[in-house]
Parts: structure tokens; C-alpha cells; sequence
């Protein structure tokens, strides 16, 4: 009898889900106001937004022609170890296992509690757990923590039983958030809203403007941060040489007007000063709006926006875990297959597991520096694989090319190289702890092969 192998069962439509699912998490409801922090112009914050999605647009359309290239289970690993070999797709691998994907399926779950305290505020990140002493510093565990290690959990459970019951209940869940998001343009109409003050666009107390745009971005780009996602599921999409590029497409031209529809809202909702610094932005510019009843369905939604944005990570990124095992270089059980449910079954165990490990480690703008910083540096490295593998292998069967090269690509990469710099600078020390964990890939990588080869 033959091992149970992935089944091609996302359709072009789930596909679509997907990608926008796979975005939309937290970012969106929380982002501004720390952005607002940094950058306090509504002109420069809706910049930021749209220079953003478009970053992200670029990124989705080179990585639409690698997917139709090797439409297999890993994605980007797969991409980058067919344009510069193991070490490097494992490094990827590694880190994304480690800080991306994990990162931010607890990033988002800390933002899945954050709100989840609005309706039960007995689970505030304000009521402490346990107080574990570690030399000289003390590690909290607050009750929000415990809730987005539940939601973590929970999910993983979902997906646990195969691709088909993964994708329905992303598809649920992100079709009821882009409801909840349509509900604030809604409000805007129906309730109290001030023009922003749109000059000076650079305010005088912006010191470095270029770099206080680049600390936007970074939250920005936690917003838009699972564009390539839907390539990790490649052995289970139908008819990927379409699928691929059409859902990509069509998700992020999706997201960017989401974006910047339900910004546009914040900046007339919500004077600069209350703004700036706000955490749950998108509650108190309801509020402002129409009252609490209107902060009581943001916040709703934000709950499930953020467990449909973890529905799909823990979908998508689980097959990176599967695709590094079947290649012998990650714990060989990630490499099974449910014999009934036909899902990676060890794998989707694992990174539910690792995420609830983070999820009680750090805070929320802690989680998100660590995930963009080293997202963005290999995104660099993806843009890249697509020139190399040009070159390479110009005889290779491309049923879609990226439209605009080699110009869309060469922004791509030249943004992320931008923003690998200035995060370096404004953020040294999350930035410096992900590199840390990329070199701690290197005895695993040793270590890996040397397996492999006994």
C-alpha cells in the first residue's frame, strides 16, 4: 500500500480566501496608532499604507512565476533552494519556522486576546498569571497570553483534520471579517467625523522623517505580511499554473483597498492626538463614530479576523515543516502524512506548538519586529531566485511570467533592502536576535546532512 500523499484540493475561489485570510489579521485594527506614534501626519500615514501594499503587490507577482514554476508543498523554500542550493532554502526554512511563522501566528494570537479583553476583561494583558523569576529578571505570564495560546491551539486542532476542513473554516472566518471591515466605512457615514489636518505633511517634530517612515513600514509590513503564503500550499492547489497567479493577484488588489479604505476612516474618526499611540485603534474609532455599540462589533470582528489569519498561517506554513522533513534536512516524523485526513499531521503538531511557546514569551510589537525583520530579509533573497533562476534556466516551463520585469522584481528587492537597513538601525535588537536564531541554523543544517548522508 503506497503512503498517503497531499491532496490537490484548494480551488481557485479558497485560493483567493487564503491569500486574504492569510493578511488580515491584527495589524489593520492596531498598526496606525503606533505608526501615528513615529509618523504623525495623516498624509504620511496613508503613504506609508499604500507604499506598503504595493511592496507587497510586487512581491506577490514574482513569487505568482516561481509558484507556477514549482507548484510544491514549501514555497519560497522550495524557490530559493532551486536558485542557490540547500544551505540557503534551509536557513530560510529555519528562520521562518522559527521567528516568521511562528512569530506571527503568536503575534497575532496576542492580538486575538487583546480584544478578546474587551468582552471578558478578566483576561487583560493587566492581570498577571505567574511571575517566574529568571536570574535577574522576572518573566510574566499574563491571562491574555493564556487566551492566545487557547486560539493557537484551537486552530491547529481545525487544521489537523485535513486541507478541505483548514480551508472552509478560513474561508468563514475571512469572509465574515471583510464584512466586519466594510462595516467601517459604514460608519463613517452614518456617524460624527472631523477632516484630518492634512499639512504640513512632514510636522515639525518629525526629526528623521525618512527613517520614522521606515519604522511605519515596519508595521505596515506586519499588516501585509503573508502575501506569499498560499505558495507554501502549492501541492495541494488545483490547476496552480492559473490559480496561483489569479489569487494572488486578486488578494492583494483586494487587501490594498481594504487597507486604505478602513485608514482613511481612522484619520477622519480620530483626531492626530488620540491617534497617536492608540492600541486598538479600530475599537476607538468606532467608538468615536457611533458609540460603543459600534466598538463592540469592531471588536468582534477583530476576533475573528485574527483567528482566520491563523487558520490560514497554520495551513500554509505547517507544509514548510513537511517540505524540509521530506527532504530529510527537519525531524523526519514532520514528513508524515495522516493516513485518513491526509494532512501533515506532525508538522501542523509542531508549529501550533512552538507558536504557544512564543505567544508566552514576548509582546505584541516585540513579536512583529523579530517576524518582519527576517521576513523582509529573505523576501530579498526570493526576489533574487527569480533573476538567478532566469538566467539559470531560461528553457524552464513559466506558465506565468511576472508582469513588468525586470523593473517589478528590482523594486521588490531594492524596498526590502531598504528596509532591512533601516530596521538594523531603528530596531537593533530585535533584528540582531533574528539573525542570531538564522546563524543557530547553521550546526542544525550540519547536523541535518550529516544525517542524511549516514
Amino acid at each position: 500500500m503506497s503512503a498517503p500523499t497531499l491532496e490537490r484540493a484548494i480551488g481557485p475561489g479558497a485560493a483567493t480566501l487564503l491569500v486574504i485570510g492569510g493578511i488580515i489579521g491584527s495589524g489593520i485594527f492596531l498598526n496606525t496608532g503606533r505608526m501615528a506614534a513615529a509618523l504623525p501626519s495623516p498624509g504620511l500615514i496613508l503613504l506609508a499604507w499604500t507604499v506598503g501594499c504595493l511592496f507587497a503587490i510586487a512581491g506577490a507577482l514574482t513569487y505568482a512565476e516561481l509558484g507556477t514554476m514549482f507548484p510544491r508543498a514549501g514555497g519560497v523554500y522550495v524557490f530559493l533552494g532551486e536558485a542557490f542550493g540547500p544551505l540557503i532554502a534551509f536557513l530560510y526554512g529555519w528562520t521562518t519556522l522559527l521567528v516568521v511563522l511562528a512569530g506571527g501566528i503568536a503575534a497575532v494570537a496576542i492580538g486575538f486576546a487583546e480584544y478578546f479583553s474587551f468582552f471578558v476583561p478578566a483576561f487583560s494583558a493587566s492581570n498577571t498569571v505567574a511571575a517566574i523569576p529568571i536570574g535577574s529578571r522576572t518573566w510574566t505570564i499574563g491571562a491574555n497570553q493564556l487566551v492566545a495560546v487557547a486560539s493557537i491551539l484551537a486552530l491547529g486542532f481545525v487544521n489537523y483534520y485535513g486541507v478541505r476542513a483548514g480551508a472552509r473554516t478560513n474561508a468563514v472566518l475571512t469572509i465574515a471579517k471583510i464584512t466586519g471591515l466594510a462595516l467601517l466605512p459604514v460608519f463613517a457615514l452614518l456617524g460624527t467625523t472631523t477632516p484630518p489636518q492634512w499639512s504640513p505633511v512632514v510636522p515639525a517634530e518629525v526629526v528623521s522623517p525618512i527613517a520614522a517612515f521606515g519604522v511605519a513600514l515596519i508595521a505596515v509590513l506586519w499588516a501585509v505580511e503573508g502575501y506569499y503564503f498560499l505558495t507554501f500550499a502549492g501541492a495541494e492547489i488545483r490547476d496552480p499554473a492559473r490559480t496561483i497567479p489569479r489569487a494572488l493577484t486578486a488578494g492583494l488588489v483586494a487587501i490594498l483597498v481594504i487597507y486604505l479604505g478602513a485608514n482613511l476612516v481612522y484619520v477622519y474618526a480620530l483626531p492626530m492626538d488620540e491617534l497617536r499611540g492608540a492600541t486598538r485603534v479600530a475599537e476607538r474609532a468606532a467608538t468615536a463614530m457611533i458609540g460603543p455599540a459600534g466598538a463592540s462589533a469592531i471588536a468582534f470582528t477583530v476576533l475573528v479576523s485574527t483567528l482566520g489569519a491563523n487558520a490560514a498561517v497554520i495551513l500554509s506554513g505547517s507544509r514548510v515543516m513537511y517540505a524540509m522533513a521530506s527532504q530529510g534536512l527537519f525531524f523526519k516524523a514532520a514528513s508524515a502524512v495522516h493516513p485518513r485526513f491526509r494532512s501533515p499531521h506532525v508538522a501542523i503538531l509542531g508549529l501550533t506548538l512552538w507558536s504557544s511557546c512564543l505567544a508566552l514569551s514576548g509582546t505584541f510589537e516585540q513579536l512583529f519586529t523579530y517576524v518582519v525583520f527576517a521576513s523582509v530579509l529573505f523576501s530579498m533573497c526570493g526576489g533574487l531566485a527569480l533573476f538567478v533562476l532566469r538566467r539559470t534556466r531560461p528553457e524552464a516551463e513559466r506558465p506565468y511570467r511576472v508582469a513588468g520585469y525586470p523593473l517589478v522584481p528590482a523594486l521588490f528587492i531594492a524596498g526590502s533592502l531598504f528596509l532591512v537597513i533601516n530596521t538594523l538601525k531603528e530596531r537593533p535588537f530585535e533584528s540582531l536576535a533574528g539573525l542570531g536564531l538564522l546563524v543557530l541554523g547553521l550546526p542544525a543544517y550540519w547536523y541535518w546532512t550529516r544525517q542524511k548522508e549516514g
